[in-house]
């Protein structure tokens, strides 16, 4: 989790899998947001308002085009800057393709 948070502009990975929970239009519910890794870039960034404490950042991840998608609220532990550590968590957990053979 990052202790300092991040501000708008800020380049960001996502930690794990990010679905819809119905909040982005135009996307169906529980469909994939953005992938354990996808980069994107904080456009905004708020407070929950039962929790003033819990910070929200609105965060634009690239597709597969390259192209930036619709803002998808994150909180922070969902969201990383160091991607080295999303692809030891990755390889870990089994998830990271093997090494092709020789």
């Amino acid at each position: 989790m990052s202790t300092r948070g991040y501000q708008v502009g800020d380049l960001v990975f996502s930690r794990v899998d990010l679905y819809n929970d119905g909040g982005v239009p135009d996307v169906e519910e529980q469909g994939l947001l953005a992938t354990a890794g996808t980069r994107g870039v904080v456009v905004k960034t708020g407070s929950a308002q039962a929790r003033l404490e819990v910070r929200i950042y609105l965060v634009r991840f690239e597709g597969s085009d390259q192209v930036l998608g619709p803002p998808v609220g994150c909180l922070d532990e969902e969201l990383t800057q160091d991607e080295a550590s999303i692809e030891g968590e990755r390889h870990r957990s089994g998830e990271a393709s093997a090494e092709p053979a020789p």
